[in-house]
C-alpha cells in the first residue's frame, strides 16, 4: 500500500526525468524528420481514460497521416511504431501525473460507458506506457483477457511485480515483434467479451 501510494509515483517522476534526458536527443532527431519529411504536425493528442476515470490528453509521435486516405501510415510513422518510439512523449505524461510509466493502457474515452463494473476497476490506478496486458499478448489476446489482465495489476501492484513487468517489456522491446495495433478491432462493449 505504501509502494502504491508513495513509493510509486516517486519512481514514475525519477525513471521519467531520467528517461527524458537519456532521450532528449532521439526526441529532436524525430522532430528534425518530421519536419524535413513535411509529416506535420509532430505530435497525436488525443483524450484518454486516466485514474478514477478522469480524463487527460495523451501524448505520441504522430505515425498516421492526417489525411483521410485508405492507406493513411507513412515511412517515419511505421518505423517508429515498429520500434515502439511513438510512446515516448508519453514520459512527458508520467511526469505530469497523468500517467504510470507501468499501468492499464489508457483507452479512447469513447470506450468509458461500455466497460463493465469489473472492467472499470482498470481505472483506480493511473494507466501506463507499459502494463501486465501488453506483456501477455498484447493485442493479441480478447479484450476480455485484456481486461483480466488489467484488473489482475489493479489488486496486485507491488514493486516486484512492477519490476516484472519492466524487465518483461524490455525483453518484448528488443524482440522487435511486428505492430498489430492498426489491426486491433475497437472495443464496443460487453459482447465483445
Amino acid at each position: 500500500m505504501v509502494y502504491q501510494k508513495y513509493v510509486k509515483r516517486v519512481l514514475d517522476i525519477v525513471f521519467s526525468v531520467l528517461l527524458l534526458v537519456a532521450t532528449s536527443w532521439i526526441f529532436m532527431l524525430l522532430m528534425l524528420l518530421y519536419l524535413i519529411t513535411f509529416n506535420l504536425p509532430v505530435f497525436f493528442v488525443q483524450d484518454r481514460i486516466g485514474k478514477n476515470s478522469i480524463t487527460f490528453r495523451m501524448i505520441k509521435f504522430r505515425t498516421l497521416k492526417v489525411s483521410d486516405e485508405q492507406d493513411r501510415r507513412f515511412v517515419l510513422g511505421n518505423v517508429l511504431r515498429f520500434l515502439s518510439l511513438d510512446e515516448l512523449p508519453q514520459l512527458l505524461n508520467v511526469l505530469m501525473g497523468d500517467m504510470s510509466l507501468i499501468g492499464p493502457r489508457p483507452l479512447p474515452i469513447e470506450y468509458l460507458p461500455l466497460f463493465s463494473a469489473e472492467q472499470k476497476k482498470r481505472h483506480d490506478v493511473r494507466p501506463g506506457i507499459t502494463g501486465w496486458a501488453q506483456v501477455n499478448g498484447r493485442n493479441s489476446v480478447s479484450w476480455e483477457q485484456k481486461f483480466k489482465f488489467d484488473v489482475m495489476y489493479v489488486q496486485k501492484v507491488s514493486f516486484l511485480f512492477d519490476a516484472k513487468i519492466v524487465v518483461k517489456t524490455i525483453i518484448l522491446l528488443l524482440s522487435f515483434r511486428k505492430d498489430t495495433s492498426l489491426l486491433e478491432k475497437k472495443f464496443t462493449g460487453s459482447h465483445d467479451v
